[in-house]
């Protein structure tokens, strides 16, 4: 388990070829004393670590991952772009080896179809074939006893093995083809083989590092969003400053149509910032004096200049940055499974291929010994453990990618896999369903006179419902308060004058024996139906005035709660408010079931209860009182408006508080698993079949035996319809 004092890092891991690379790299890491966990990603080429600082550091964990023929990257700062470098350097080196080891295959293609018999044939083929085998494919060879050395084998292994011995057999047959004759047998060469299974791999690992560039934009975008420079305030002077050295406190000066490089508050100006890259809002929003910004958001036309409060790795867009990394670095459960099926892939093919060759040596007839290694070489190329690693992660990368374009932030690869199964969801209900900004609506007083009074009253509670009367009551003289007390789950009272006041609810009231005039009682209970919060305002005698107070329902909720329940998904409201208010909400949003007067440990309770009944839960909630039920829940899905904690807790985090995002989500999630299903399907099949092929099964009915550069055209071909299939996921609505 991770303790209090332990670290959770991500290193970007270099030099992983296949999935069966990634799980070296885990296994080495997990071996290390000091550390709790790791989880080591293929596609996103992340490791995520967490050690205990006292027993073991980044610089012990980047040795022992160099031992075994791989590289973390440590450096922070700048890490994005320093990756980007060895990303591109990396791709520049892959696509000239691959332009390089094509060109030279050709000649050694044509000539091996169609010109064998052509005077030194075998020596023209010899003299192409050499450099692509030992010199471009060099890679497949070093990383192969690299791997050999610490007992293990990867995909690499596999390549090394086939060409090396497909080369190898034919360097032999050309310089002593006696051997053969004497035999009266025909000395075949198969230079062709090894030299277009070298290429078709070069090709395939190409089109897999573009796709895998491709399935990351989502998050190159988030991070261009943020300017290199910003212009600070200094006394009268503007001063031009690289963005790493703005501090907490700074005074920002935003011109029109800049991108504002850090969150803050407004202190003067006024102008709309276009929020749609954290909300998915397309409506620009006014910022004024007192108002906060983000960074990566776009000002427009006017000009404002705002205090920085928060900087560097603390602002929203670090946060998502960092989500979002994390997500994408994440395992969802089905790769588990799939990483343990890569980890053993590599020997169990290794030994299929070895079992192979024997049968063909024996039971071969007459030309058992070429036959034999045919099949050998063929089976080492056609088996792809890239197309099984490759499968989940990449699927991943690009729904979770997809979510952040949409404004549905989606914390761990586990929760974007769960969600497509939900059939519950409990929604709460201030802030989520409504506005969350309660106004008066209505008002009935017996005495105007005292209406200085309860503004006074209300200014010092800290209800949220006392700022809407206070607000409703702003152009009133307030008068002096004493003796104040706040009751809880009542109200407020007060001393003006020598006479005591109270503001609360009607609790309140009759515990104090006060009176209440008939047409307040009427005009209560009439606001009460139509699910207003009814607020009492009296002195020690009797009530003075009712006011009745509503939270406005937002325009998607309807639409967001109808198209849950059409997706055969149960709707459940849950609210602290009254069992009147709620059932009218419940009643305009179309909520079947609902429960009200809840606390926020009842509502955890109340998740637990769904799940008993075997119901896959998805809590929504935007309150530091919801975050228990939040962690309750299966799926905890928090309002971007709403607290930082329900942020923290929950696994995915709509950033506009817009509930029509949710069904989206799920949407996301079904498409993204139905891929990863496709993908698993296709990369199983494809091994499944191919294998016994290779091997030669159809031999004995057909005379059919696989052409080894077949084998490595289609290997190829199986990682590349993988990661094609994941970024289809990108076009999907």
């Amino acid at each position: 388990m991770a303790t209090n004092q332990s670290i959770h890092k991500n290193f970007p891991v270099l030099q992983m070829t296949c999935a069966g690379c990634a799980a070296g790299v885990e296994n080495k890491i997990k071996s290390l004393e000091g550390v709790n966990s790791a989880a080591v990603n293929f596609a996103t080429a992340t490791a995520q670590v967490d050690f205990d600082p006292d027993k073991t550091d980044a610089a012990a964990i980047q040795q022992a991952v160099q031992s075994i023929g791989y590289d973390l990257v440590l450096e922070e700062e700048n890490q994005q772009d320093l990756l980007d470098e060895i990303h591109e350097r990396n791709y520049k080196q892959l696509k000239s080896r691959t332009v390089w080891a094509l060109i030279l295959s050709l000649p050694v293609v044509v000539i091996g179809m169609f010109f064998m018999n052509m005077p030194y044939g075998n020596l023209i083929m010899w003299a192409f074939s050499t450099p692509v085998v030992l010199w471009l494919g060099r890679d497949f060879f070093i990383n192969a006893w690299k791997q050999a050395r610490h007992r293990t084998a990867n995909m690499d292994t596999l390549v090394a093995l086939s060409t090396g011995t497909a080369y190898v057999f034919s360097v032999f047959n050309m310089l002593f083809p006696e051997f053969w004759h004497s035999k009266g047998l025909h000395a075949h060469v198969y230079f062709e083989a090894a030299a277009v299974i070298i290429a078709f791999i070069l090709l395939g690992r190409l089109l897999e590092e573009r796709a895998k560039g491709s399935t990351s934009s989502a998050l190159k975008k988030l991070m261009g969003l943020q300017p290199k420079t910003v212009t600070v305030i200094d006394g009268d002077n503007q001063v031009e400053m690289p963005i790493e050295n703005i501090a907490v406190g700074n005074i920002v000066l935003v011109k029109p149509g800049e991108k504002i490089a850090v969150d803050g508050t407004v202190i003067s100006g006024d102008s709309f910032v276009d929020e749609s890259m954290l909300s998915g809002e397309p409506m620009a929003v006014r910022k004024s004096e007192g108002e906060k910004v983000f960074a990566g958001t776009i000002n427009q036309k006017g000009s404002f200049r705002f205090r920085a409060d928060k900087v560097g790795k603390e602002t929203m867009l670090a946060h998502i940055i960092n989500m979002v990394q994390d997500a994408q670095g994440s395992k969802a459960p089905v790769q588990k499974l799939v990483d343990k099926i890569a980890g053993i892939f590599v020997p169990v093919v290794i030994g299929i291929a070895i079992l192979t060759f024997i049968v063909w040596l024996i039971f071969g007839g007459d030309n058992a010994l070429t036959h034999a290694l045919l099949a050998f070489v063929t089976v080492l190329v056609i088996a792809c453990p890239c197309a099984l690693g490759l499968a989940t992660p990449t699927a991943i990368m690009v729904g979770v990618g997809k979510g952040a374009e949409n404004g549905i932030l989606i914390k761990d690869a586990e929760s974007l896999e769960l969600s497509q199964k939900v059939n519950a969801v409990a929604l709460d209900k201030t802030g989520t369903i409504t506005e969350g900004k309660p106004q008066v609506t209505d008002e009935l007083w017996a005495d105007e006179s005292m209406k200085p009074i309860l503004a006074a009253l209300e200014k010092q509670s800290e209800h949220p419902l006392a700022e809407a009367v206070v607000k409703h009551l702003e152009n009133e003289n307030a008068v002096d308060i004493s003796g104040f007390e706040s009751i809880t789950g009542k109200g407020v009272k007060g001393v003006a004058g020598g006479e005591t006041y109270f503001a609360g609810n009607r609790k309140l009231l009759t515990e104090n024996n006060i009176t209440i005039p008939e047409n307040l009682s009427v005009k209560s209970d009439e606001c009460s139906q139509s699910a207003k919060t009814v607020i009492w305002f009296a002195d020690s005698q009797k009530a003075l005035a009712v006011l009745a107070i509503s939270d406005k329902i937002k325009e998607t909720s309807i639409a967001a709660i109808r198209q849950m329940q059409e997706m055969g998904i149960e709707m459940y409201m849950l609210t602290g408010d009254n069992e009147a208010t709620a059932a009218a909400i419940a009643q305009q949003t179309g909520i079947r079931h609902h429960k009200a007067e809840v606390l926020p440990q009842e509502k955890s309770d109340f998740v637990k209860q769904l799940q008993q009944q075997g119901k896959i839960v998805a809590m929504v909630g935007d309150g530091i009182n919801d975050s228990t039920a939040l962690a309750q829940a299966d799926v905890s899905i928090a309002m971007g408006q709403g607290s930082d904690i329900a942020m923290d807790v929950a696994k995915m985090t709509i950033i506009s508080s817009d509930l029509t995002k949710i069904p989206q989500a799920i949407r996301l999630s079904r498409q993204t698993v139905r891929t990863i299903r496709q993908n698993l399907f296709w990369a199983f099949i494809y091994n499944v079949i191919g294998i016994p092929i290779a091997a030669g099964i159809l031999y004995p009915v057909n005379g059919f035996l696989l052409n080894p550069m077949i084998a490595g055209a289609a290997m190829a071909l199986s990682s590349v319809s993988v990661v094609t299939n994941s970024l289809r996921l990108k076009w999907k609505k």
